[in-house]
């Protein structure tokens, strides 16, 4: 009797067979060259780093998804990766150390202790590109521009942007003067849109009636366009959020422009990776799918901590939840048997084909190739070798 446990993978560890298997890597190539035509260089992370390291600068969040090992050579702790964007920042800030605009590109694994939704995988494979050393809102436009270009890459249809600006909410907690336990418990019910919540919350520590409209304000600003000149009006007697508003304005005119096939959504309260996000965040969506399939945002001076405070955008997405999205592979043609001839002028033949595209298998000789009955046959007619009528 066979032990499960010799095949059995852990909860939320899958492994891809064909032909999907082949299907992310020729999608991963093309999503990579994409990035190449843009200027975006491929920086290849490791996949454990000491956590000193890999978590610095980016909150308790990634801190409980992270797998932490011992380094048998240093007695270190060492994390397994759960994101890659801190490590892109490592290398940018430490190992790059270039003057000027840089644009990086990664693809790799990344391991997690859970789930950071209802879907069961902890192993993506992202896919993802950076923009540092620029603040401007040009940055943010380019990214948001390569993340829907690469969704469209992907071949997937009725697309959903969801945008959103930290520093909204960021400026009325400022604003408030609330300790760190209710900001804590302020951000939660957020979140969740909690309003009875909310309501509650405010009734017991919020005190200025200004500031109690604004909060209840905020759970409330999603939707679409109208949502910014309503935010706009309700809270404009906090200065930094008119800010904001006119930023988050700009880019969508920018990115309607550029697709104007995207349907735009906008939330205020919108939270996601706050605790290192610092300007505009962005989530793309597509009907009859609970979770976004790419996101990113404005994460400034991510890589202070070592040693240069640079101006950082940019996004990322799971290959294999992307994948998941789409249909089956097209069968492709069938494949080419090479029968076990040593002849010089068959090696050439077959050679040929295979620089033409074609996949030609070398029968191995006595093997079984009654599974292989329908691929197509090179025969030798006339002295040459051809595939068989």
């Amino acid at each position: 009797m066979t032990d499960s446990r010799r095949w059995l993978l852990p909860e939320g560890i899958e492994e891809v067979l064909p032909p999907r298997a082949r299907q992310i890597e020729v999608l991963r190539r093309d999503l990579l060259d994409l990035y190449h035509s843009w200027g975006y260089e491929l920086v290849i992370p490791p996949f454990v780093e000491y956590l000193e390291s890999l978590l610095t600068g980016v909150g308790s969040d990634l801190d409980l998804q992270t797998f932490k090992v011992t380094d048998q050579l240093t007695g270190r702790m060492m994390g397994i990766r759960a994101d890659i964007t801190p490590q892109v920042a490592r290398m940018e800030a430490h190992s790059l150390k270039r003057d000027g605009v840089v644009r990086l590109s990664y693809s790799g694994s990344v391991l997690r202790t859970r789930s950071p939704n209802l879907l069961p995988s902890r192993s993506p494979l992202l896919i993802g590109a950076e923009v540092y050393g620029s603040a401007q809102l040009s940055a943010d436009v380019e990214i948001v521009n390569l993340m829907l270009e690469t969704l469209k890459r992907t071949g997937l249809h009725g697309l959903h942007l969801d945008l959103g600006h930290v520093g909204v909410y960021r400026a009325i907690v400022e604003s408030a003067g609330l300790g760190a336990d209710q900001k804590s418990e302020l951000f939660d019910i957020l979140q969740r849109k909690a309003v009875a919540e909310l309501d509650d919350f405010i009734s017991a520590g919020v005190q200025d009636k200004v500031l109690a409209e604004q909060l209840r304000v905020l759970v409330d600003l999603h939707g679409g366009i109208d949502v910014l000149d309503n935010a706009r009006q309700k809270l404009a007697g906090v200065p930094a959020v008119v800010a904001c508003i006119s930023e988050l304005e700009a880019l969508a005119r920018a990115v309607a422009a550029a697709h104007p096939d995207i349907d735009l959504y906008f939330d205020l309260a919108e939270l996601r990776g706050y605790e290192y996000h610092t300007g505009v965040v962005f989530g793309a969506y597509v009907d009859g799918y609970g979770q976004s399939i790419a996101k990113g945002g404005r994460y400034d001076d991510i890589g202070s901590v070592f040693g240069r405070a640079r101006p950082a955008t940019g996004f990322s997405a799971d290959l294999k939840a992307l994948i998941q999205l789409l249909p089956e592979p097209v069968q492709a043609a069938a494949a080419i048997l090479a029968p076990a001839d040593n002849d010089p002028a068959l090696e050439a033949e077959v050679k040929r084909l295979r620089e033409q595209g074609e996949v030609v298998i070398q029968d191995l000789g006595g093997a079984d190739t009654g599974a292989q009955a329908n691929l197509r046959k090179l025969v030798k007619t006339d002295g040459h070798w051809k595939l068989a009528e």
